[in-house]
């Protein structure tokens, strides 16, 4: 099942995507135009793995480590699909990072991996926005260069598990402006879903609707204001977002 969250008319209405409409939990059919989309969740934490891809740990010129590195992005930096993506006035260099994102379902502590994925409520595509500018030392957790407002587009479905089809091989691909800048799949992820969840639950409590952004793969490149990001994963449907610039504070 494709799981949504949107607004109509200011109303706050949970439903779900069927043989492509959108329903609210009575059946009333909603068109995609007249709604407003919501991230899918309402997470207490956002928890991101760097470097989980070997051909973007390649493309940066630094080496994947044995332990995970992760960080985390405040549930402020939360937008949904076809939300705006703000550029902070000054930026040189800021860019999409195309990825799985895993929706957690139940509470989760010390879990083993061979258990993880009993307790994931679905899947979702996100966007782990960041500005370059601020990752001078990649000892330091990025909090800044992944923080800011609308640095986390997710959406537009949770995908529950016996639709997500294999996790663990899933095409991902980012265009910006319809033209292809990234492309990879989940077959290639250094640490798995189910292994990601097993190592934070080994110290901390994931909790229902947290969510886990999985890494992105090689292609990373810069975006402007004016342009269309684009991500796709098979399965999991398009999150789309247009950057914009800052507005400044008079």
């Amino acid at each position: 099942m494709k799981l949504a969250r949107f607004l109509y008319s200011d109303k706050r209405i949970e439903g779900r995507e069927e043989n492509g409409e959108l329903l609210d939990s009575g059946g009333k059919v909603y068109s995609f135009e007249d709604i407003t989309w919501l991230p899918p969740a309402n997470p207490s934490k956002i928890i991101g793995f760097v470097l989980n891809y070997r051909d973007h740990a390649n493309e940066l010129g630094l080496n994947v480590t044995e332990d995970p590195v992760i960080f985390l992005k405040p549930p402020s930096s939360l937008i949904g699909n076809r939300e705006e993506i703000v550029y902070p006035e000054g930026t040189k260099y800021m860019h999409y990072e195309g990825e799985l994102c895993v929706i957690m379902g139940s509470k989760a502590h010390k879990v083993p991996a061979n258990r993880a994925l009993e307790y994931v409520k679905g899947f979702t595509i996100a966007d782990d926005v960041t500005v370059r500018d601020y990752i001078t030392n990649t000892f330091r957790p990025p909090v800044k260069a992944k923080g800011f407002d609308s640095f986390c587009p997710v959406g537009p479905y949770t995908v529950t598990p016996d639709q997500a089809g294999d996790i663990f091989n899933l095409k991902i691909r980012t265009l910006v402006n319809g033209q292809l800048r990234q492309e990879g799949t989940t077959a290639d992820l250094v640490h798995s879903v189910p292994e990601m969840i097993e190592y934070l639950s080994s110290f901390m409590t994931l909790l229902p609707e947290d969510m886990i952004l999985t890494g992105t793969p090689k292609g990373i490149s810069p975006i402007h204001p004016g342009d269309n990001v684009e991500i796709g994963i098979e399965n999991l449907g398009r999150l789309e977002n247009t950057v914009v610039a800052e507005k400044r504070v008079e």
